[in-house]
């Protein structure tokens, strides 16, 4: 279909110009500037293997699909986006599309808690074997590569104690090693960083997430940098069958046309809560790459845009961070984040609660900020009173 093609990249370049218009142009038979949702199943075929426009059944491919798909690559800068139910959707299907049984995969050693679990529950029985590692510290990646490893997996910044990687640098050591790099930009976004332009391999989303932005859908995507690559994970995608519907990847393509606009904001408000959060005698350390003493600021300055909508900071004790999460009356007591509402959690009793008793366990003092884009005057005074 015409309105799925990808856009000319030599004329249409801005990140905002590409979240509206790649893969999105204008129905040619309607006129309709918004891609319609193919709420279908099947398709009429032209005779035994005549199919219109490579449609035949929508776990395959939908066109609403389709359309997100080809965004996707587009702003990640990709040769190849897939679209998933969730996020963890799309890690499953990328460890058993590169991973065999006796691989070994380097994960971060603050690593979303559903990540852990899913290489240690799932993976790891399985036959794939994985290792935390700082991974803002090259040489202590080096030292716990193997020659079995196939995946360095990173997330930067980290969920969620927002540390910082060097991509490029990852990039470098993977590759060195035969190892293919994948990166989980959800807490960044494709607006504020672009992994594929600094050498990794593979892109993860929670599209749930910043890319959804309106806390009302769950999906997830991959975006490949290797056209071959793309083949054997669309593969896996089509047999493992967890893809994302019409209506999910039209809400996803909905949340991605206002990415930039919200991600301004968003950096906005995070900048003046931490901020507020340093000069707070009841705050023992404030996390957020926009701070001059954050150790990964240096990092973040160079490989993002701007320092993200995610704060986390510490407390005196774990009974002062709950206290905190539980006071707050803005910043809305929940899991997941990314929304336009500010959200607040205690990971270690909440997302990251599958880690507890593990390496990769969270302190139990800290308290987690998705700072939405309320009026910030509002948000500082709802945790001011709720710290005071």
């Amino acid at each position: 279909m015409d309105s799925l093609v990808p856009m000319d990249n030599e004329v249409h370049r801005g990140f905002e110009t590409l979240a509206i218009h790649a893969g999105q142009e204008p129905d040619p038979a309607t006129g309709a500037v918004v891609p319609p949702i193919y709420q279908v199943s099947t398709y009429k075929q032209d005779g035994i293997g005549g199919l219109r426009g490579g449609y035949e059944y929508s776990r395959s491919a939908n066109p609403t699909r389709t359309a997100l798909e080809v965004c996707l690559a587009e702003i990640e800068a990709g040769a190849r986006g897939l679209a998933f139910a969730s996020g963890l959707a799309a890690e499953d299907a990328l460890i058993r599309t590169v991973c065999r049984p006796g691989d070994h995969v380097i994960i971060p050693n603050d690593a979303y808690g559903g990540t852990y679990r899913l290489f240690a529950k799932v993976a790891e029985p399985w036959g794939v074997t994985f290792d935390p590692a700082p991974l803002g510290d090259v040489a202590a990646v080096r030292a716990v590569m193997r020659p079995e490893t196939k995946l360095v997996w990173a997330e930067t910044p980290t969920n969620p104690l927002l540390a910082l990687a060097d991509i490029a640098a990852l990039a470098g050591v993977a590759h060195d090693a035969g190892a293919l790099l994948a990166v989980d930009n959800t807490f960044a976004s494709p607006y504020l960083q672009r992994p594929l332009d600094l050498g990794a391999d593979v892109v993860v989303h929670s599209t749930t997430k910043y890319m959804g932005g309106h806390s009302d859908v769950i999906g997830g995507a991959l975006v490949v940098a290797d056209a071959e690559l793309g083949e054997r994970l669309a593969f896996h995608q089509n047999a493992m069958g967890a893809v994302a519907g019409p209506f999910d990847a039209w809400l996803t393509l909905r949340g991605i046309r206002t990415l930039g606009v919200r991600m301004d904001r968003h950096c906005a408000n995070a900048e003046k809560v931490a901020a507020m959060l340093t000069r707070h005698d009841a705050v023992r350390q404030v996390l957020y790459p926009g701070l001059p003493d954050h150790p990964g600021h240096e990092i973040a300055a160079k490989q993002m845009r701007g320092f993200g909508g995610m704060v986390s900071f510490r407390m005196e004790s774990e009974e002062a961070a709950v206290r905190v999460c539980e006071r707050t009356k803005l910043f809305t007591l929940g899991e997941s984040l990314g929304g336009v509402e500010s959200l607040i959690e205690h990971p270690g009793r909440m997302t990251h609660a599958s880690a507890a008793g593990s390496p990769l366990e969270v302190p139990p003092d800290l308290v987690r900020l998705s700072v939405g884009i309320e009026d910030a005057d509002d948000l500082l005074r709802d945790l001011e009173l709720a710290l005071g």
